[in-house]
């Protein structure tokens, strides 16, 4: 289930490559993907600069805050590598995650600057150092991207593009895993991971309408 035939992914990356509407929208979609990376540092270095208020959410404020970094950072990275190692036998999984994720990086953008809000109260900080690196933040936590939230979205769009069952069950019950994780931890509001999986599903179908002919 596991092996990957080397000339068997060979062939259909060949096949992608030298389609021409593959080729554009992959060779685009890189990047803007890399433009993004490169803007990360310097727009959540701005959010964490400025205030916002302070939720009064009955829902976190009923949990006890509880640190789940290592559980949270396992579940993320190994749903990459597994999504990877699936995208790496389909390109057209790779175009479609890769449009979605910057729909959904944009929208991010666009409505943690529109809703400024500082982090609910008793938050414990998330120790993901590789995720630290694309937010240009080596030492210390990006506490203020909030409305909505990207660790849960990012699960859910994995969901929305697999098109195996048993893959999408697996990225499922990582979305949710994932969902409640942060909210237990106090990184989140839950107002933050409930609308995850709805704007996620808006910036897939932008995605999809981006990648079909």
């Amino acid at each position: 289930m596991f092996l990957i035939n080397q000339l068997e992914i060979k062939k259909v990356w060949n096949e992608a490559l030298a389609d021409s509407f593959y080729k554009k929208r992959f060779q685009l979609g890189i990047i803007i993907w890399v433009a993004i990376l490169i803007a990360f540092p310097f727009f959540f270095n701005y959010i964490e600069n400025r205030n916002g208020p302070v939720l009064n959410d009955w829902i976190i404020n009923k949990i006890p805050a509880f640190d789940l970094s290592i559980p949270t950072f396992l579940i993320i990275w190994s749903m990459f590598l597994f999504f990877l190692y699936r995208a790496i036998q389909k390109p057209e999984l790779l175009l479609l995650f890769l449009w979605g994720f910057i729909f959904l990086s944009i929208s991010r953008f666009i409505t943690i600057f529109l809703f400024p809000l500082n982090p609910p109260e008793q938050l414990i900080e998330l120790s993901d150092p590789i995720t630290n690196i694309f937010y240009g933040k080596k030492h210390g936590f990006i506490t203020k991207d909030l409305f909505y939230s990207g660790h849960t979205s990012t699960q859910f769009l994995m969901f929305l593009c697999f098109t195996k069952k048993t893959d999408k069950i697996l990225s499922l019950i990582s979305t949710i895993l994932i969902g409640i994780f942060v909210m237990v931890q106090h990184i989140h509001y839950s107002i933050d991971v409930l609308s995850a999986p709805i704007l996620t599903y808006c910036v897939y179908l932008l995605g999809k309408t981006t990648v079909t002919r």
